[in-house]
């Protein structure tokens, strides 16, 4: 049986949107950008014409078969991954992502566990989650405060995804250091 995008977690953000969160990560030509919850590539065409190189990450089989016909493998490497199980690349890279709320923790975790080379995020996450990971004191942050600093980044309306969303969201920055 087909899941519905609920099913899924999944809020298509609105390509007006997401312009907007590709040029606040002002990432560009030869950057390694891991965009999390690809979904049908709203944040992944704006990052290919911003010159960067793109691994587009998406749990949905449907959707991963949709980002694989619709750009260049030589740009955009699809990865079809749930975030829990992702690796990250092993040469300093940065994220852009809109993954569904429900791996939010999960993939914050994992992008500031020790060894990561991540060197900036823009995260697009519940307002209550990015809250929480940009106090000071939030979210275990003696582990990772040392190596990144987090910040609230802009907020965004329920009205920039499809279907909206129940909650308020905002982008979450991660910074190494």
């Amino acid at each position: 049986m087909a899941r519905s995008r609920r099913a899924w977690g999944w809020h298509q953000l609105d390509p007006r949107w997401a312009e907007l969160l590709v040029a606040d990560a002002r990432v560009g030509t030869g950057d390694l950008v891991i965009d999390v919850g690809a979904g049908l590539g709203a944040l992944t065409r704006p990052l290919i014409e911003a010159g960067a190189r793109v691994i587009a990450v998406e749990a949905h089989p449907g959707r991963a078969a949709r980002l694989r016909e619709c750009f260049d493998r030589e740009v955009v490497v699809v990865v079809t991954a749930d975030a829990g199980d992702l690796r990250l690349p092993r040469r300093p890279f940065h994220v852009v992502a809109n993954p569904p709320f429900g791996i939010s923790t999960a993939l914050l975790e994992r992008l500031v566990h020790p060894g990561s080379r991540l060197v900036e995020a823009h995260v697009v996450l519940q307002l209550q989650v990015a809250r929480r990971w940009a106090r000071p004191d939030g979210s275990a942050a003696r582990r990772w405060r040392r190596t990144f600093q987090a910040e609230l980044g802009r907020p965004l309306p329920r009205s920039a995804f499809h279907p909206r969303p129940a909650v308020d969201s905002r982008v979450l920055v991660l910074r190494r250091r």
